[in-house]
């Protein structure tokens, strides 16, 4: 009879992995760009996410500035990516967009010419 119950006992443990809903990945916080120059905070903007620069290491250098939007409408389009648009304050051009997270990692992107040139940043997140 011990058998038996340790066959039922794995046999139920698996099937209630198998319904286990996988838990999508959250992007939402501070997150300090790899250079220390900068943080963005995202946050839901409707059903979307959408990027504020938070801090800026040396303000005065700086062509944004804290508050300014630099990422919007990021609609996930996976469990662990986002597509949208990116704003950058330095060319004042904005940019098809892309997020992947990954851990504490995150990677945007900046695109033109239907993805055929691209600018990535790596971020680590700050909160």
């Amino acid at each position: 009879m011990g058998l038996n119950c340790f066959r039922v006992g794995m046999a139920t443990l698996a099937l209630g992995l198998m319904g286990a809903p996988a838990f999508a990945v959250d992007a939402e916080g501070v997150w300090m760009r790899e250079d220390g120059a900068s943080k963005v905070e995202f946050s839901s903007c409707g059903s979307a996410l959408c990027g504020a620069i938070f801090w800026l290491r040396n303000p005065n250098a700086a062509k944004g500035h804290v508050g300014q939007q630099v990422f919007t409408g990021m609609v996930r389009a996976d469990q662990n990516s986002w597509a949208g648009t990116a704003f950058n304050p330095d060319d004042g051009r904005t940019y098809s967009g892309k997020m992947v997270l990954s851990g504490k990692r995150l990677r945007t992107s900046g695109c033109v010419l239907g993805g055929l040139i691209c600018k990535s940043v790596n971020w680590v997140r700050a909160n």
